[in-house]
């Protein structure tokens, strides 16, 4: 039941995600952080199995510090895709796959914001807009209609809540808390959302 959402505007990324944990017909948690921060600069965000969303993402976080510490450098936003989809392209070669969906943002001094869009198969794109999850199922059309490449925070962080009020208006399962990053030449910025401020 899991949906995360993802924008780039001029100078950054705005990504969300719901912090429902729900299996079947109950709801185990209700703020349940669906992201790890690769580094000061990059966000994975993340959906599917539960123990495979665990697992590979702490194995992507762990592997792109060990990167930066090896080489003293931190790893770019392509960079990270470009490994996570790697590492998700072996894995589906082997008995031991992991189902999950990922969007990786972030932002880099030479390439400025970016957001990539990776499914359980490795595929990977590039993306200015994204969806993984029941989500996308509502929420591409609201983005595809007012998306625009020179969107403020403001009119992006307002379009992530268009795609929640979406969501709460057509889709049958509550997602009443959002987390919201916004990553930029700053870093990375949270904010969480209650429902009922949408």
């Amino acid at each position: 039941m899991e949906s995360l959402f993802g924008v780039v505007g001029k100078d950054f990324v705005v990504v969300a995600s719901d912090m429902s944990s729900i299996r079947s017909i109950v709801v185990l948690k209700s703020h349940e952080d669906r992201t790890r921060d690769l580094n000061s600069h990059n966000v994975l965000l993340y959906t599917g199995e539960p123990g495979d969303c665990v697992q590979f993402s702490e194995y992507i976080q762990r592997n792109v510090q060990l990167y930066s510490i090896k080489n003293d450098v931190p790893l770019n936003t392509a960079g990270c895709a470009s490994f996570t989809r790697r590492a998700l392209a072996d894995s589906l070669r082997s008995r031991g796959a992991y189902q999950t969906n990922l969007l990786i943002a972030g932002w880099d001094p030479k390439d400025g914001p970016r957001l990539y869009w990776i499914d359980y198969l490795s595929s990977g794109l590039s993306v200015p807009f994204a969806c993984q999850g029941y989500g996308g199922y509502f929420c591409y059309s609201t983005m595809d209609r007012y998306y625009h490449s020179d969107m403020t925070k403001d009119e992006a962080v307002a379009l992530i809540k268009k795609c929640i009020a979406e969501l709460k208006t057509r889709f049958v399962a509550n997602l009443p808390n959002w987390q919201i990053k916004i990553i930029d030449k700053d870093g990375i910025t949270v904010n969480v959302v209650e429902g009922s401020a949408v």
